[in-house]
């Protein structure tokens, strides 16, 4: 994946004292990145969640999809159990979850009066508009060992399981879009209740019966995204063809009649060979715009975002990042997305690795800020096209074993002031949390996470002429502060001899130099203390010694 943000070179902020002077060491500098991280973020630059991840119920197996109700997150998946934050797989207060659960969005608690059973995994869920219900779809046949094939709806205010909604889809559903009276369904069945729908259907949000009048057809293959905007149906998946016109991965159709509508862009690449292709895999509307995450199969073929105008089609932006997106989730100024991005050069941001390194949450901006800097992805149908800039905010998801894909999280949700991710992840900055976590705005975080202290190193100060002491080391980052400062201090001191502020990102440390002009004469060792926003500070070990 590759993506592109804002480029700014400046100059850097010194803090200098009566008889001290800072400067960068210029050799050492890295290509310019995007704005938040390379810089202070420009004025307006939206700010993100914290990377502090709230405790929040756990899971003992994956989370596919989640919906938001309120405070109330309800997900879906594979799993068997569930249990408290901190505590260990078989560990108290662990309880039955069929592969479905709710949890409060604001303590991170599990509702324990939402307690349900799917014989099968949940592969979508999502809310009603009014918020009434949530609608579950997968490849399940019975729910609390009562027959729902592969769909069904729950009462948010109660709890119950609503019995008069029972569908019967012959298959796998993995997309449902719904409005106050009817409920649209994508998937990779060809049969509702008896009647031939080909992976796609939408029946009675009442009693589950069919609408007879909506048919379309996703002619080659599985529709795994569903979207409504006004009278438009917005359909994602790996189809080439929709009602038997070419659509590559995304398309509209209308919710009255199933019929094709416009829609201009073209952001999916066309299949090449059942190896070589991209896919829509998620889709969410947010003020008239369409946001869509995508899976590249085969080398550098379309893996990240993109944005689209829901009433035509027209593109936005696209974010051409490399490493398959599974869910997107559109909030204020922000665009979160889960994913396991390796190449973002794009975006003027990291660049891939040897050997490759994965990075499995990222934000970026809802407006387009620039065009691609990287070269197209494979069979792309743009170039130099608009693109987002990446915010900073790099959280730490372990990858988990449980699917055998080995990745982290496959959704995200939210709602006002926190972001909830699920998936398969055992870890989150490197502390035990199973399949489910929480991040709050800044104001409503513990804000604990400091800069990185692995990247960190010893400085080396080294005697120059006319008594100087040169002190040089590397800049660390944090992940959610881009501008950290840079405190020098010798002989094991608490106050610094000298203060720079630099901003960076793990992809674009720096050299920094602090020329310490007053120092007494003898032997001396200096240490670099780090502190970001929050007052988090990490300090590095001593220099080599050095005498004046």
């Amino acid at each position: 994946m590759r993506a592109l943000v804002r480029q700014r070179r400046t100059g850097v902020r010194a803090g200098l004292a009566a008889a001290a002077a800072l400067s960068l060491a210029g050799a050492a500098f890295m290509p310019a990145g995007p704005a938040a991280a390379d810089t202070d973020p420009p004025s307006g630059t939206p700010a993100t969640v914290s990377a502090d991840p709230l405790p929040t119920a756990q899971v003992d197996g994956v989370v596919w999809s989640m919906a938001t109700v309120g405070n109330t997150v309800y997900a879906t998946g594979s799993f068997t159990k569930a249990r408290p934050a901190g505590v260990a797989a078989g560990g108290a207060g662990e309880v039955d979850r069929g592969n479905i659960l709710a949890f409060d969005l604001t303590t991170g608690k599990l509702s324990t009066s939402f307690v349900h059973t799917l014989d099968g995994q949940g592969l979508r869920i999502i809310a009603s508009p009014d918020g009434s219900r949530v609608y579950v779809g997968g490849d399940f046949t019975k729910v609390d060992g009562k027959a729902h094939n592969h769909l069904a709806a729950f009462d948010t205010t109660t709890g119950a399981l609503i019995d008069s909604f029972a569908p019967n889809v012959h298959n796998r559903v993995r997309a449902i879009a719904a409005t106050d009276s009817t409920v649209y369904v994508g998937g990779n069945f060809f049969n509702v209740n008896g009647s031939g729908r080909t992976r796609l259907a939408a029946v009675k949000a009442t009693d589950g019966s069919n609408i007879a009048t909506w048919k379309p057809t996703a002619d080659d293959d599985e529709v795994y995204a569903l979207a409504l905007y006004g009278d438009r149906v917005l359909v994602g998946g790996k189809f080439q063809k929709l009602n038997g016109e070419a659509h590559v991965g995304i398309a509209a159709v209308s919710a009255t009649n199933g019929g094709t509508l416009p829609w201009s862009s073209r952001p999916v690449p066309t299949k090449q060979s059942s190896t070589n292709f991209s896919y829509v895999t998620d889709l969410r509307v947010d003020d008239g715009i369409v946001y869509a995450g995508a899976d590249g199969e085969g080398y550098h073929w379309f893996d990240g975002r993109f944005a689209a105008k829901a009433d035509t089609g027209d593109l936005v932006w696209l974010d051409n990042c490399y490493g398959a997106t599974y869910g997107v989730y559109p909030v204020a100024n922000e665009v979160y997305s889960v994913s396991h991005a390796h190449d973002c050069t794009s975006l003027g941001a990291f660049p891939d690795t040897n050997p490759q390194t994965n990075h499995r949450a990222l934000s970026e901006t809802k407006a387009a800020t620039g065009t691609d800097h990287g070269s197209p992805g494979t069979n792309s149908n743009y170039s130099r096209q608009p693109v987002p800039s990446l915010l900073h905010w790099f959280p730490k998801l372990a990858i988990g074993s449980f699917t055998k894909q080995y990745q982290a999280a496959w959704a995200v949700t939210g709602s006002g002031d926190y972001v909830a991710m699920g998936g398969e992840f055992p870890k989150v900055n490197g502390k035990a949390q199973q399949g489910l976590v929480r991040f709050a705005v800044k104001a409503k975080a513990p804000n604990k996470v400091g800069p990185e202290s692995a990247d960190l190193k010893a400085p080396t100060a080294s005697a120059r002429l006319g008594g100087t002491v040169r002190v040089t080391w590397k800049t660390t980052w944090d992940m959610d502060n881009a501008s950290l400062k840079y405190e020098v201090l010798r002989d094991g001191g608490t106050t610094p001899v000298g203060t720079l502020t630099r901003s960076a990102a793990f992809w674009n440390q720096a050299s920094l130099v602090y020329n310490d002009t007053s120092v007494p004469s003898g032997t001396h060792t200096y240490k670099i203390r780090v502190v970001d926003a929050n007052g988090n500070t990490v300090t590095s070990a001593a220099s080599n010694s050095v005498r004046r």
